[in-house]
């Protein structure tokens, strides 16, 4: 499950999704049951598997988090002099370009991160079965291949904009396509580099924005949710977990390694006929 977790995290696959189908495929009758009760222990397990992702996510990315939060620094000894109106207004020929990027990161965080906190746990004792699993691993598949086509269609990948440039009303888009990733079977990474791409970013652009999105996302979450495995749902599972999530944070680091690089060159469409057929395989299977 961690080595799952790891991977299906960062691949537009969705992690959630396959946290649920994988124990269904293989006869876990125990985790598939406990998935849609309100409390259990396999729901503090892959809290704590989330956590080793996020901390994969920040080794890959640490000397880029270094950069932004300097960035920060920057800006804030610049506020005696340009006003505390530099911290928001974002005027790309003054304003520091690590700090901007830190600053529509933050924008996109908002609104996933009210919602998750909101109705992240309905949602999966609601959805985290799997045949809703299977149909949303469906539709994950057909939001990429669509995505893919919409963008060829509109020539953006002809002239596409920097990350730099992404403006807080994109970022603030982006942030929001991730609420549609608290369904099990629709990808995190994925719906955000689809919205990325709309929104004029290259793939490449698109995968990091997502990859250092996700970071704080599922890092806050998860650190919140963590007392749950300190109480009485840890109990019997917290080796268990400790395992799983360093093997979810050394597999996060590898794919996350892999995916900048096949973005540079390379699209979504392989991992969107992935899902494709594997959501409708496993609604035939669960129907």
């Amino acid at each position: 499950m961690g080595l799952t977790q790891g991977i299906t995290e960062l691949f537009p696959v969705s992690s959630l999704g396959h946290s649920v189908l994988l124990p269904a495929l293989l006869g876990w009758h125990n985790l598939v049951n406990s998935q849609s009760a309100s409390e259990s222990f396999f729901l503090a397990f892959i809290v704590g598997l989330h956590v080793g992702t996020a901390l994969g996510l920040l080794i890959y990315y640490r000397k880029t988090w270094v950069a932004l939060f300097r960035g920060l620094a920057r800006q804030l000894a610049a506020v005696p002099s340009a006003g505390v109106s530099s911290l928001w207004h974002l005027n790309e020929l003054d304003t520091d370009p690590n700090y901007r990027l830190l600053f529509v990161l933050a924008v996109a965080t908002v609104p996933v991160g009210i919602v998750g906190l909101l109705f992240e746990h309905e949602f999966r004792v609601l959805f985290a079965k799997p045949l809703a699993a299977s149909i949303f691993l469906s539709i994950n598949g057909v939001i990429l291949l669509v995505g893919e086509r919409l963008r060829r269609n509109s020539g953006r990948h002809v002239q596409h904009k920097k990350l730099a440039s992404l403006s807080t009303k994109g970022a603030f888009a982006i942030g929001c396509s991730q609420i549609f990733a608290l369904f099990a079977g629709i990808s995190r990474s994925g719906i955000s580099m689809v919205a990325a791409l709309m929104d004029g970013l290259d793939h490449e652009d698109s995968a990091n924005f997502a990859f250092l999105l996700a970071t704080p996302v599922i890092l806050l979450a998860g650190v919140l949710k963590l007392p749950d495995l300190m109480g009485p749902l840890g109990d019997g599972v917290r080796y268990q977990t400790l395992v799983g999530s360093l093997c979810a944070m050394v597999t996060a680091f590898i794919s996350v390694k892999f995916l900048t690089k096949w973005f540079t060159t390379r699209t979504l469409t392989p991992f969107g006929f992935y899902s494709l057929v594997a959501g409708i395989l496993c609604v035939i299977r669960f129907a």
